[in-house]
Protein backbone atom coordinates (compact mmCIF):
# COMPACT_ATOMS: atom_id res chain seq x y z
CA UNK A 1 0.00 0.00 0.00
CA UNK A 2 1.29 3.83 -0.70
CA UNK A 3 1.95 5.83 1.91
CA UNK A 4 0.57 9.54 1.07
CA UNK A 5 3.67 11.99 1.02
CA UNK A 6 3.42 15.23 2.67
CA UNK A 7 4.44 17.84 -0.16
CA UNK A 8 4.59 21.50 0.71
CA UNK A 9 5.91 23.85 -2.02
CA UNK A 10 7.49 27.16 -1.05
CA UNK A 11 9.09 30.63 -2.13
CA UNK A 12 12.60 30.30 -1.12
CA UNK A 13 14.52 33.75 -1.31
CA UNK A 14 17.22 34.23 1.47
CA UNK A 15 16.70 30.82 3.18
CA UNK A 16 14.81 27.63 2.24
CA UNK A 17 11.29 27.76 3.41
CA UNK A 18 10.69 31.68 3.61
CA UNK A 19 7.12 31.30 2.79
CA UNK A 20 4.96 27.82 1.51
CA UNK A 21 2.55 28.59 -1.73
CA UNK A 22 1.13 25.15 -2.11
CA UNK A 23 0.46 21.72 0.04
CA UNK A 24 -0.66 18.33 -1.37
CA UNK A 25 -3.17 16.84 0.90
CA UNK A 26 -5.35 13.42 0.44
CA UNK A 27 -4.29 13.44 -2.51
CA UNK A 28 -4.96 17.06 -4.00
CA UNK A 29 -2.72 20.42 -4.77
CA UNK A 30 -4.27 22.87 -2.42
CA UNK A 31 -3.40 26.81 -2.98
CA UNK A 32 -2.62 28.63 -0.24
CA UNK A 33 -4.58 31.94 -0.25
CA UNK A 34 -3.23 33.47 3.16
CA UNK A 35 -0.84 33.07 5.39
CA UNK A 36 -2.62 33.75 9.09
CA UNK A 37 0.70 33.41 10.93
CA UNK A 38 4.38 32.31 11.06
CA UNK A 39 6.43 32.00 13.90
CA UNK A 40 9.63 30.19 14.31
CA UNK A 41 10.63 27.28 17.00
CA UNK A 42 13.94 25.19 17.89
CA UNK A 43 14.68 23.26 14.77
CA UNK A 44 12.23 24.94 12.34
CA UNK A 45 9.40 27.04 11.27
CA UNK A 46 5.88 27.12 11.66
CA UNK A 47 2.57 28.49 9.45
CA UNK A 48 -0.64 28.51 10.22
CA UNK A 49 -2.60 29.10 6.44
CA UNK A 50 -5.79 28.70 5.04
CA UNK A 51 -6.12 27.46 1.46
CA UNK A 52 -8.48 28.86 -0.95
CA UNK A 53 -11.34 26.33 -0.63
CA UNK A 54 -10.90 28.03 3.06
CA UNK A 55 -9.48 24.85 4.93
CA UNK A 56 -6.69 26.04 7.18
CA UNK A 57 -3.71 23.77 7.95
CA UNK A 58 -0.61 24.13 10.31
CA UNK A 59 2.58 23.37 8.52
CA UNK A 60 5.84 22.75 10.66
CA UNK A 61 9.08 22.75 8.58
CA UNK A 62 11.96 20.67 10.39
CA UNK A 63 15.20 21.97 9.64
CA UNK A 64 17.01 18.71 11.03
CA UNK A 65 15.87 16.76 8.61
CA UNK A 66 14.24 18.97 6.04
CA UNK A 67 10.64 17.81 6.04
CA UNK A 68 7.44 18.77 6.09
CA UNK A 69 4.68 17.99 8.78
CA UNK A 70 1.24 19.13 8.19
CA UNK A 71 -2.12 18.99 10.05
CA UNK A 72 -5.56 20.14 9.30
CA UNK A 73 -7.16 22.65 11.64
Amino acid sequence: MDQEVEIVECYSGCEYAERPVALRWEGQRLEIEAIEDNWRIPGGHCFRVRVTDGRAFELFYGELYADWRINPI
